[in-house]
Formats: structure tokens, C-alpha cells, sequence
């Protein structure tokens, strides 16, 4: 018996001599002070989602979900200008419900909601939160950006998404921000710098130009100093590659599915197209080819070399590399020849150019992208701040990351990151998004952050 003992004892010790050693994490917040932490931004940080900023994606903001992550290691209450209806502050929203198409074939798209936005009245504390959708750099320093009586000017000199929480009509968003005395802020902002030249097709048909880097470069330094200016630390976000997100990569160049038949009245068609121009002395630079399967769609060309021809005319295949807008009237695809031949009109019916990014266009933002982000990491240097570098994180989603068993992509619906307009996050990508900021932040001020986990949030609602 004491043999028997004996060797179960050593047994016993040899077994747990085995086991792996499992070191515990031990949340910390390093140098930081997170008592009162702010955010500012604009769409992307209000929560903003599904072409409307409404009450679910709201409570689930990034910056709501970094908030919940720092009360963990110290951090106090994070408050946001809450918006109480599912539908949103103004119509807009979008949901995927079953639609039939002009063909009569039904399937999931994104529909617009049916339901009564809650409206512009004032929420009446002070907030945390300091997303404002449609918000570029410069915005955050206006002054009366939240006056209610620049929503009825023309051009509109207000923001009605900080018309609902500006201390005061003619305060600034910064005026704001550093009232709030944060110890700790997050900011990502420039995005619509170049967002709105984007998703104008590059048209710039009211005035949406590209903010010039210069000034961009003098406005992001000047926010990044006042928000340093009493001590506060913080975190940096950096521009993604717009032109990866879904609402430019959804429509691919190369969608107009041909059959054989369709493809020689296509070929057919276009060279009559030919003929006739080079009956009135139009030589054409381009050669229409069509094939059974996948062909790159038809698009109005910007730079047609004669402008006297009519529009209708000056069109060519799109290349690779260019890119269509999720916007495009799909119906006006699908049943009317938009993207091919109008064979109603007799003409060609190329997509329009607001509906596109010629590769022109794609240079511009990506050059403009590119030369903020040299800003934005100088300025992060400078100042000892943490960055977190969403262009790598957007590019490295594009392929793939994986929570808990699941892949999380930048497709379109299934790819469980954005929302239905294919510009801004879902919850589950806002919880993906809030990690990258926690990792910035642990990196740069040795703290050890607890990290969402992005299951936990929901993606986008199935009917």
C-alpha cells in the first residue's frame, strides 16, 4: 500500500510538472489615464451606419466599445448625443429585405426602412462623443457648425448632426471637445476630406474637392496640438484606401455577364458605332471587344478626345484598376443596356460618369490618401501619441481575419464588417475596429487593454 501511494505521489508530481504554465492577463492601463476619454471624428466615429445614424449601431460605436474595453482599467463613463429611434436622425436608413429587380427576380438588397426619424431636437448634456457625420478637418474648428439657422443657408453653413449637441449655437466642435477636459482621446478624421470627391464619381458637381494636403497638413497639426495642449494622450487613426471598401469594389469592372449571341450583337453594334464615326472624319482610339462570359462594362469617357460629340458617343470600355460606385442604377444595368447598348435608343449607353472612378480619379485619392497619412504619422510622432494604422488593417481585412472561428472580410453583406451603405462599419466591425485602436494603444503606452470580442456584436440583420 505505501508502494502504491509512493508512486501515485510521484506521478502526481510528474504530471503537474507537465502541464504548460498559463500566464494570466493582467489588465493594466500603462501610462495612460483613461478617467475621461473622448473621441472625435465624424460618421465612422458616431456610429453612423447604413446611411443613417441611428439608436443600436450607435450604443455599439467604436468609440462606445473602447470606452466599455477602458472602464476595465480606470476608465469613468462614456456618454454619446443618443438617438432614441431605430430609424435614425433623418431618412435614410437602409435594411436588407427580399426585392424584385426590373426582370421580376427577387432576391436580398438593401431596401430603404420604413419608419419615422426622431429629428433634430437638442439632447440637452454634454457627451463623450464627438463623431460628426459628414464632418471634414476643417469642419471641427467652425464656428456656429451647430447654429440651426445655418441648415436653411445656402450654401448650408451648419452640421444637423452637431445642431443636436453643441454646447452653444456658435461654439466650434473643438470649442467642445476641449471644454470636455478629457484625459485621453481618440481621433480619426480626413476621411471625408476625401470621401466626398470620391463618391461624387470624382465629379465634384457641388463643389466636394479634395481638401488640398497643405492645408490639410495645417488644420490636422492644429487639431492634434490643442488636443496635447493640457497633457491628454491619446490615439491616431490614419486614412484607409477608400477605394478597397465596398461601395467601390461591389460592381466589378468586369460584370456584364455575355452570352455568345449577346456578344456578337454587341461587337455588331459598336462597330456600326465605328463606321459611323469614321464616316464624318472621328477616327476612334478605342476597340469595343466582346465575349461570351465576362466583359469589362461600358463607361462615358471624360477624356474623350472631341468634345463636340454627343455624349451618347463618347464612350469606352472601363480598364482595370477604374472602379463603379455602388450607387449605379442596377435596374438601369440589368434591363435598359446601362454599362452595354440601349437597344431602345439604338446607341451606346455607357454608365455615367458620376457612377465611376477613371483611373485618373483613383490616382488623385489615392495620392491624396497617401500624402494625409505622411501627415497624420508625423504628427503621432511628434507628439508620442499612438497610431493606429487602419490603411494596413483595411488592407489585411481584405483577405481575411479570423474571430473566434469566423472570417471577417471588406465584402459586401457577407463579409461581416460594413454596413449596408458600404461605407461605414457594422457593430461587429466597429468591435474589429476598436481592437486596432486597443492594440495601438497598448503598443505605444505599455498597458495591456482587455480587447472586445467581436462575436459578441451583431452584424448585419438577415430577414
Amino acid at each position: 500500500m505505501k508502494t502504491r501511494i509512493l508512486i501515485f505521489a510521484i506521478f502526481s508530481v510528474v504530471l503537474v510538472a507537465c502541464q504548460p504554465e498559463i500566464d494570466e492577463f493582467q489588465a493594466s492601463k500603462g501610462n495612460a489615464d483613461f478617467t475621461k476619454y473622448v473621441a472625435i471624428g465624424n460618421s465612422l466615429t458616431s456610429g453612423y451606419a447604413d446611411a443613417a445614424l441611428y439608436h443600436s449601431a450607435q450604443a455599439n460605436s467604436y468609440p462606445a466599445i473602447m470606452a466599455a474595453q477602458f472602464a476595465k482599467v480606470g476608465g469613468g463613463n462614456f456618454i454619446q448625443p443618443v438617438v432614441n429611434s431605430e430609424y435614425g436622425v433623418l431618412s435614410g436608413k437602409r435594411v436588407l429585405d427580399f426585392a424584385a429587380d426590373c426582370k421580376g427576380v427577387v432576391g436580398l438588397s438593401p431596401v430603404p426602412a420604413t419608419g419615422t426619424p426622431e429629428g433634430l431636437a437638442h439632447v440637452g448634456y454634454a457627451v463623450n462623443n464627438f463623431g460628426v457625420p459628414g464632418a471634414k478637418s476643417y469642419h471641427l474648428l467652425a464656428q456656429n457648425y451647430g447654429n440651426p439657422a445655418g441648415l436653411v443657408t445656402t450654401p448650408m453653413t451648419a452640421n444637423p448632426y452637431f445642431v443636436r449637441f453643441a454646447s452653444s449655437p456658435s461654439i466650434s466642435v473643438m470649442e467642445d471637445v476641449m471644454a470636455a477636459q478629457g484625459t485621453f482621446f481618440s481621433l480619426w478624421v480626413g476621411n471625408n476630406d476625401i470621401l466626398g470627391y470620391a463618391t461624387a464619381g470624382g465629379e465634384n458637381t457641388q463643389g466636394d474637392s479634395i481638401t488640398p494636403v497643405n492645408f490639410f497638413s495645417v488644420i490636422y497639426n492644429g487639431l492634434v496640438s490643442t488636443l496635447t495642449s493640457t497633457g491628454a494622450k491619446g490615439v491616431l487613426a490614419n486614412i484607409p484606401d477608400i477605394t478597397e471598401i465596398p461601395f467601390f469594389t461591389t460592381v466589378t469592372y468586369n460584370g456584364l455577364v455575355l452570352t455568345a449571341e449577346q456578344a456578337v450583337q454587341l461587337n455588331g453594334a459598336y462597330a456600326q458605332v465605328e463606321a459611323y464615326l469614321a464616316s464624318i472624319g472621328v477616327p476612334y482610339q478605342y476597340n469595343f471587344n466582346f465575349q461570351a462570359g465576362a466583359n469589362a462594362f461600358v463607361i462615358e469617357d471624360r477624356n474623350f478626345p472631341i468634345a463636340a460629340l454627343p455624349k451618347a458617343l463618347k464612350v469606352r470600355q472601363i480598364q482595370p484598376g477604374e472602379l463603379i460606385l455602388l450607387t449605379v442604377p442596377q435596374d438601369s444595368m440589368k434591363c435598359y443596356g446601362m454599362g452595354s447598348f440601349s437597344t431602345a435608343a439604338l446607341m451606346p449607353f455607357g454608365i455615367p460618369q458620376n457612377y465611376v472612378l477613371d483611373a485618373q480619379e483613383v490616382a488623385i485619392i489615392n495620392n491624396a490618401t497617401a500624402a494625409y497619412n505622411v501627415v497624420i504619422k508625423a504628427a503621432a510622432e511628434s507628439k508620442g501619441l499612438a497610431l493606429a494604422d487602419m490603411n494596413s488593417h483595411l488592407r489585411n481585412l481584405k483577405s481575411g481575419l479570423i474571430y473566434d472561428g469566423l472570417t471577417f472580410t471588406t465584402t459586401f453583406v457577407t463579409g461581416g464588417v460594413f454596413s449596408l451603405d458600404g461605407v461605414h462599419l457594422n457593430q461587429q466591425g466597429a468591435a474589429v475596429v476598436a481592437n486596432f485602436f486597443i492594440d495601438a494603444i497598448n503598443k505605444t503606452y505599455s498597458a495591456s487593454v482587455p480587447k472586445a470580442e467581436v462575436t459578441q456584436y451583431p452584424g448585419i440583420l438577415f430577414p
